[in-house]
């Protein structure tokens, strides 16, 4: 781990913009000051005139497809596309095969990130009908949260025993984080569509089957049930106006005990996008009404939505390509979460620290993740430079994740990542990810 010095930077830091020289040194960061000098030869120069200097990007939803999937990604490709997208930390989800619904399963996922993760790792233990007895051995300060399926997404791991789910947010010692659809009312919504369509129903019918009423239905009922059982919930993708009225806003996250997370899919794409994506831009949750899209950036501004992120979900343009039956749900987005977001601050729709707050501070907060998050003397040094006046190109020939494909393919952004590091090493460079792997598995600070 080599010394380095950032100059000439826009820190973007808990609620405030400051022209500031950063000092790294063993990994963390030593000192944050005006006019910090170069203290010898050994100290690496990164002059970061023009850009923001961010904290690390933690992104609280990806799918990595490893084990059993690895034909649409894995964690060695996925999270080399996260660090090209400045993020420096990830919580990986647990409906690869075989799912992680145990122990023993979550820590096989983590030995693989051992070895193969560029970017700082962690692992949901998977919530299912039948594994209250892992639940309750797991070590609060191992294991960010319990994913809760409420509705089939990829893979099988739908919690649908009212029993089970109530068991499972009354002994939860860490947050439950939930996918909410329901079930009943896709299967209903799909029979009708099938009756009609058959295999062939047109793809912008799928906010329709994966419908508002399916999310609120359920979010309502994950919102019950924290409340009955006092449980710190996590609601994942809200995809509509309706389900960001179930949460609070004014309130400071560490009072909360229900939050709420929006994905950029979510706060770019409408329906009118499925016209020309197609399959590429189908995602469980459905991208729904241009409202819908409006709803969730002002549910996002005013504190109702607390965290942004991306739920990268690979999969191969041969599986996408395929009528909307068999059309898989997901795409991937590690690597143009930023770019794509900055976009936002260009537009003035959201300020630099608002993104900084939802995306870097919020998901350190919420998971109680151990010192990151923030740009503070004394912590890690995973740090995110972008450039916002620097415009590229997305296309194929760019993209990094293994499926070789990106819904934001023609997409010119305004912003640029240009340096990302992850424990004060540098393992993105303008365009060039440097082979210094420095990833560790994020500790989790719970009394």
């Amino acid at each position: 781990m080599k010394k380095i010095l950032i100059k000439n930077a826009r820190l973007v830091n808990e609620g405030e913009t400051l022209e500031r020289d950063l000092f790294i040194e063993e990994g963390r960061i030593v000192k944050i000051d005006q006019n910090l000098s170069q203290r010898d030869s050994e100290t690496t120069l990164i002059d970061a005139a023009g850009a923001f200097v961010l904290p690390g990007i933690i992104d609280d939803q990806v799918h990595f497809r490893e084990p059993g999937l690895t034909h649409k990604g894995d964690i060695y490709s996925e999270s080399r596309a996260a660090v090209a997208g400045g993020i420096t930390s990830y919580i990986e989800q647990p409906n690869t095969k075989p799912a992680a619904t145990t122990l023993e399963k979550l820590e096989e996922k983590y030995s693989l990130a051992a070895e193969k993760s560029w970017a700082n790792y962690a692992f949901n233990l998977g919530g299912a009908n039948d594994n209250i007895e892992e639940i309750r051995k797991l070590d609060p300060n191992k294991v960010p949260g319990i994913k809760v399926f409420m509705g089939s997404s990829t893979g099988n791991m739908l919690v649908d025993d009212r029993a089970a789910l109530e068991q499972i947010f009354a002994e939860a010692k860490i947050p439950v984080i939930t996918h909410c659809e329901d079930e009943q009312t896709i299967r209903n919504n799909m029979a009708k569509a099938q009756a009609e369509f058959g295999d062939d129903i047109p793809m912008e019918m799928h906010p329709d089957i994966r419908s508002r009423e399916a999310c609120l239905l359920s979010s309502s009922l994950a919102v019950e049930l924290a409340k009955k059982h006092n449980t710190r919930l996590h609601v994942f993708h809200i995809s509509t106006a309706e389900e960001c009225e179930l949460f609070e806003k004014g309130v400071p996250l560490e009072e909360k005990l229900i939050t709420a997370e929006a994905c950029v899919h979510h706060l770019w794409f409408s329906r009118e996008d499925y016209a020309q994506k197609g399959s590429l831009i189908k995602w469980n949750p459905a991208v729904k009404e241009a409202s819908d899209r409006d709803a969730i950036l002002k549910a996002v501004l005013d504190g109702r939505i607390d965290v942004l992120a991306t739920d990268h979900a690979p999969h191969t343009m041969e599986e996408k390509d395929n009528p909307y039956t068999s059309a898989p749900s997901g795409g991937p987005l590690v690597q143009h979460f930023l770019p794509a977001m900055m976009e936002f601050v260009r537009d003035e729709k959201m300020s630099i620290e608002t993104l900084v707050e939802k995306a870097c501070h919020n998901p350190a907060k919420l998971f109680k993740i151990k010192e990151r998050g923030f740009l503070r003397e004394g912590y890690w040094a995973d740090i995110t430079i972008v450039d916002p006046s620097r415009p590229w190109r997305v296309n194929k020939e760019n993209v990094l994740s293994k499926c070789g494909w990106s819904p934001f393919e023609d997409t010119t952004f305004r912003a640029r990542v240009t340096h990302t590091l992850v424990n004060g090493t540098i393992v993105y460079d303008n365009g060039k990810i440097l082979e210094n792997k420095a990833a560790q598995r994020l500790e989790f600070d719970r009394v």
